[in-house]
């Protein structure tokens, strides 16, 4: 999963408005364009001047800073440390897609190489977006990745503090990146989920067969493989005769893995229904089964 370079900007005609997506049930929700749920035209972007040529195509490494901006000094200095493009602005189901026309490039971005999005205010009074992108630093789909900080700001925004407009807008931008980010979670994210539920490890000398979950190799002996925990032991026709006699009486085994072979008192007599009652009833008079027997009721058939 990497950003796609582009060298023009996409097509208003290639999205559906949102507006337009939600007036009506849609024929399918898998096929159709993709959703448009922002889109602006002039928006200031920002990264400090030590990201340049880190990942974002117009944002090169030999780009000028202008003299007089970000907005000169209405940021409180960070003139210094910062370089602007102007973007246009395409927040869609599928991708982020910025693009600049004095460079004329963009970049259309997966939602899952957005780490961070937030709001964030400038010098007391612009209103802004944060994101953190994870983006190869050489461009072109490499392993390594450095982490780009890019601050966008709407072209309706405003230097006033608490201008309901500008905050607004930036509000819009914000709000249509966290829902596209919850349409397209990681991927990785979820198979990691999916392998670790419901597994079950089993530590001591249980080699797997490779390709088949929850087969392991047999003794070296030719034997069946060494009980799982929690078991004590395989009965197979082999070994049989280790547990029961011939009459099919549990004979058991010390060593067995932890049943000792012995059953408790009592264990392999058979009752009838005349003992029963006399169990319960202390008798035919009530009496011999103590003073516990001498409460219960006799049974009259």
């Amino acid at each position: 999963m990497m950003p796609t370079r582009i060298r023009s900007p996409p097509p208003l005609g290639d999205f559906t408005p949102l507006a337009e997506h939600q007036s009506k049930t849609p024929e399918s929700f898998f096929d159709g364009k993709p959703i448009l749920y922002y889109h602006a035209a002039g928006a200031k972007a920002w990264i400090p001047k030590s990201q340049r040529g880190s990942g974002l195509p117009f944002f090169p490494a030999d780009l000028a800073s202008d003299p007089t901006g970000p907005e000169g000094s209405a940021l409180n200095g960070t003139a210094d440390e910062n370089v602007e493009q102007k973007v246009d602005l395409f927040v869609n189901s599928q991708t982020f897609t910025i693009f600049c026309p004095a460079a004329e490039t963009g970049l259309s971005i997966p939602y899952p190489l957005i780490s961070i999005h937030a709001i964030k205010t400038i010098g007391g009074t612009y209103k802004s977006v944060y994101l953190q992108l994870e983006l190869s630093d050489d461009g072109n789909g490499g392993d390594d990745f450095e982490v780009v900080e890019l601050t966008l700001i709407p072209p309706t925004s405003t230097a006033k503090e608490g201008e309901e407009e500008g905050a607004s807008e930036t509000t819009k931008l914000f709000r249509a990146i966290s829902e596209c980010s919850n349409l397209n979670p990681d991927p990785a994210d979820q198979d990691d989920d999916d392998d670790d539920e419901d597994r079950i490890i089993f530590e001591g000398d249980h080699q797997p067969v490779e390709g088949l979950e929850s087969v392991y190799v047999g003794a070296s002996d030719g034997g069946l493989p060494p009980p799982l925990p929690g078991s004590s032991g395989w009965i197979t026709a082999e070994n049989v005769h280790e547990y029961f006699d011939a009459d099919g009486n549990w004979i058991g085994g010390e060593d067995d893995g932890g049943v000792s072979g012995e059953l408790g008192d009592g264990a392999g007599a058979v009752h009838g229904r005349d003992e029963e009652e006399e169990a319960v009833t202390g008798g035919a008079n009530g009496h011999g089964a103590g003073e516990e027997g001498e409460n219960k009721r006799v049974r009259i058939d």
